[in-house]
This record gives C-alpha cells, sequence and structure tokens, in this order.
C-alpha cells in the first residue's frame, strides 16, 4: 500500500471535510454494510490500531475534491491508525494513508465502475492491497490481491471463502450474506448472535445446575454440601430450588 510523502513545505488542502456521498442502493446494501462493520468492531473490540466504516467520502487528491466526482467505497478498512469518529477520509491529513481492506456492494447502477475505474483506481493509485466487490442479489463475490503492482484474483478454497491476507480473516457468503470467518474458517458472530449464543449457553446451564441440585437434594446433602460439591454459594443454591419449586408448579 502506498502512502504520500508531504514534505514541510507542501500546502496542503484542508483536512476538516465532510463526506459526500449519495444515499445507498437499497436495504440490502445498507443492511450488508452494518453487517460487515459491527462484526469486525465486535471481533476486534480490543483493538484501537485500524478504522472501518462504510459509504463514506476518500478524499484523495486536489483536483478530486474540487470536481467532487468520485464516490467512496461502500466499506474500508484502514490499519495502523487511530480509531476515532471521522467526518471523511481526508488521505494527507492521515499520514497519505490509503485503505488496506476495500468492498463494494455491488448493484445494477454501479457494477460497471466498480470492476472497471474503481478498480484500477484502487491498484494504481491507492494501492489497496485487498479488493472485493459483492453482489447481494446475484451473490457474485471476487476478491483480489495486489501483486507486484498489479491486482490477481484470490483463489477461492474448498468452502468459497477468500482470504485476506490484511485482515487475516477469510471471506465468504454465508446465508446470502458476506460475512468474515476465523482461519479456523469459523463464523464471526454478529453482536445480536453472540448475545443469543451467551443467553442459550446460560440456559443450559441452568438446566443442568437445577438437575444437579435435584439429584443432590435427593441423596440427601444438605444446602451447604450441595454448594460445595457445586461450587456455588448457599443464596445460589436456594435460588436454583426456588425455581426448580416454580416450574413444578407450573
Amino acid at each position: 500500500m502506498t502512502t504520500l510523502d508531504f514534505s514541510s513545505d507542501v500546502i496542503c488542502p484542508p483536512t476538516d471535510l465532510w463526506s459526500d456521498e449519495p444515499p445507498l442502493e437499497s436495504d440490502l446494501h445498507l443492511q450488508q454494510i452494518i453487517l460487515l462493520l459491527s462484526c469486525l468492531e465486535s471481533f476486534w473490540s480490543d483493538r484501537n490500531d485500524y478504522y472501518a466504516t462504510g459509504n463514506l467520502t476518500i478524499y484523495y487528491n486536489a483536483e478530486q475534491l474540487k470536481k467532487r466526482d468520485f464516490c467512496g467505497p461502500d466499506f474500508f478498512v484502514v490499519l495502523n491508525t487511530e480509531k476515532r469518529l471521522r467526518k471523511s477520509w481526508v488521505v494527507w491529513g492521515e499520514n497519505g494513508q490509503y485503505p488496506h481492506v476495500i468492498v463494494e456492494i455491488l448493484s445494477d447502477s454501479t457494477a460497471k465502475v466498480d470492476r472497471t475505474k474503481k478498480k484500477e483506481l484502487y491498484q494504481n493509485i491507492f494501492r489497496t492491497p485487498n479488493y472485493f466487490w459483492f453482489d447481494p442479489v446475484s451473490l457474485e463475490f471476487q476478491g483480489f490481491r495486489l501483486s507486484e503492482g498489479k491486482y490477481e484474483p484470490i483463489n477461492p478454497n474448498e468452502n468459497g471463502y477468500l482470504w485476506s491476507d490484511q485482515l487475516e480473516l477469510y471471506l465468504g457468503i454465508h446465508e446470502k450474506k458476506l460475512r468474515y470467518f476465523t482461519p479456523d474458517e469459523e463464523l464471526i458472530l454478529t453482536p445480536q448472535e453472540l448475545a443469543k449464543l451467551a443467553q442459550e449457553k446460560l440456559k443450559d446451564l441452568e438446566n443442568t445446575q437445577l438437575l444437579a441440585v435435584a439429584r443432590l437434594q435427593e441423596l440427601g446433602l444438605t444446602l451447604e454440601q450441595i454448594a460445595d460439591a457445586l461450587s456455588l454459594s448457599v443464596e445460589q443454591v436456594r435460588v436454583i430450588l426456588s425455581q426448580q419449586s416454580s416450574d413444578s408448579k407450573n
């Protein structure tokens, strides 16, 4: 990936610029961008050295700033930078950094540009190491890795996933959505999916404890002995027994 070297005597345009993006094509596009962003932020919750966003303008030179003729990527990630809110991504205000990963969500009106002009821009000007595009309707999915200055297709694995060497994650289609997968090909869950899974595990644990307490009570153990055997407090055992009594009445 290329970065710009701004010497002290170079006068750059302003950096405090608002994003100037057109509305998204459809709800599918919005949902897909939110999905990519929320999953990555959740998975990288302990990291502050990256910036990920969607439908945000990238300002990369004065001519483009003047013409305002470039629509920013649908989703992009910049590594080795400060994780903070921004109005836009202004290259000359970000130490010359361009995105490391770009994903375009194809539509009837943008697909041709995404496959040609934008691909050339990301290859030749941005020098973005990983470029992907995905069509939420046809499910067309392709990825490219920058190699010796040119984009080379990323070969899918046996499950059709494409490896991003920048994210160190796979991208692939799951239930008609573009999702991330770990190096072991495990689906990276959304915050909502994680919450649901946690609730299910808690319910399973509660059921297991309920059965264990009931069994130990049948064996004649006292509350203190049951608590000690299950590594619980006496109060927790009382709550479980109360729940058991409530369930039996229902």
